[in-house]
């Protein structure tokens, strides 16, 4: 138990981590429209500049997080974070204007280094063929998060809401105190490697990671993936409220179900897949579904068949940790911190653009004076994403050995 405990304390983390997002989801539509006094369509567009600014920060940040936890440790980095995330979600309770709302964006967006750094803690204690799969691990970590998150944002947003930060606050603090207990140090003098700052920002952690073989094309298909994909959090409780009637409760039932989904894909059935198909061939599988997924629920006007999508698009996810697990292979032991903090610019660069981009489609589409009333548009978007994604990783796929590594 005592060796076991650490593992526990990174997958709470990472179901603390998803529920935050899935407890306020439901609710963000709401507490903007409170404080800006502004109609659905506006409040989605707000919803993607609050979205804008933290990912603005994390873009800028995520490789200094990744850097400092390379040269000083997981653990710090990790305890920080923690802690910058509960008073995050105390900001955010208590913000009684867009302007507050928007700093504690800035804040979490600053220090949101729970995830990346949880990736590099992973990565150090796996074994290059067991990568993928423990990858998989967070990602079911947080599809429990994302079905605990939403059910209780959706119950509680009957108190108003701003109980859902009020809890998102104290269940960060105490899983702090947990980790201060508990988490070891994994960085060793071996791997520990000097801070620098020519490699402490998105361009240069780019140049460093990326001149290694074979890894600049799949950080390219992994940007693409998550611009696609982001298209649930901007969007998801606009959009099922503007096709479906859906209230906040609905669409924390809606997010439960595909956390159900995303625990039993990836930290279940990701078992099996990865050993049998290999971590290419389920990119290939996970971006077909999402193609799939992504076009249907663009033009479905019936939410309880959408909902029925929701395993289709669970298992479809599986690309990302699979691609995840591409890159981990080809860094070195000494550069896994660096690497989650490029994929964490990334992720965040994603989180940038598609917020901006899916939130103001939806805008366009939904809108009183739309010229097309379709709400779904952002989904047909991203399914064009994939498809692209699809076409360039299908280029590069001869290139990659089924070890992981550009072929010479």
């Amino acid at each position: 138990m005592q060796k076991r405990l650490p593992i526990i304390f990174i997958l709470i983390t990472l179901v603390i981590d998803a529920m935050g997002i899935g407890l306020i989801m439901p609710v963000m539509p709401d507490l903007i429209r409170q404080v800006q006094a502004v109609n659905l369509a506006d409040a989605a567009v707000w919803g993607g500049i609050l979205a804008f600014s933290f990912a603005v920060m994390q873009f800028l940040f995520g490789p200094v997080v990744g850097n400092l936890s390379d040269r000083f440790g997981r653990r710090p980095v990790l305890l920080v974070s923690l802690f910058a995330m509960a008073l995050d979600y105390v900001i955010m309770a208590l913000a009684g204007t867009i302007w507050l709302l928007l700093a504690g964006r800035i804040i979490g967006g600053i220090t949101a280094a729970t995830h990346s750094t949880a990736a590099a803690f992973v990565a150090d204690i796996s074994e290059p063929e067991k990568k993928a799969q423990n990858f998989g691990l967070i990602s079911a970590a947080f599809g429990i998060g994302f079905v605990l998150g939403p059910l209780l944002g959706g119950l509680l947003s009957t108190f108003g809401p701003r109980a859902p930060f009020i809890l998102a606050a104290a269940l960060a603090g105490l899983n702090f105190i947990f980790g201060w207990f508990v988490l070891p140090e994994t960085v060793t003098d071996r791997i520990r490697r000097p801070f620098q700052w020519r490699r402490a920002n998105p361009f240069g952690a780019f140049r460093s990671i990326g001149h290694l073989p074979g890894l600049k094309p799949l950080l390219t298909v992994y940007f693409l993936y998550q611009i696609a994909f982001y298209v649930y959090p901007a969007v998801w409780a606009y959009f099922t409220q503007a096709r479906f009637g859906w209230g906040p409760v609905m669409v924390g039932y809606s997010l439960a179900a595909f956390g159900i989904s995303m625990a039993l894909s990836q930290g279940v059935l990701m078992r099996y897949v990865v050993p049998r198909l290999g971590e290419r061939k389920t990119v290939f599988m996970g971006f077909g579904l999402d193609i799939l997924t992504f076009g249907l629920t663009g033009v479905l006007t019936n939410g309880w068949i959408v909902l029925g999508l929701t395993p289709l698009s669970a298992i479809g996810a599986m690309a990302s940790p699979a691609l995840q697990g591409l890159m981990s292979r080809v860094a070195d032991d000494s550069q896994q911190g660096e690497l989650q903090g490029l994929l964490t610019s990334l992720n965040a660069m994603a989180m940038i653009l598609s917020p901006l981009i899916m939130t103001q489609t939806f805008a366009y589409f939904s809108a009183p004076d739309a010229p097309l009333f379709l709400p779904g548009a952002p989904f047909l978007l991203s399914m064009v994403l994939m498809a692209v994604g699809t076409l360039l990783y299908g280029a590069v796929y001869r290139g990659i050995d089924p070890a992981g590594r550009a072929r010479t």
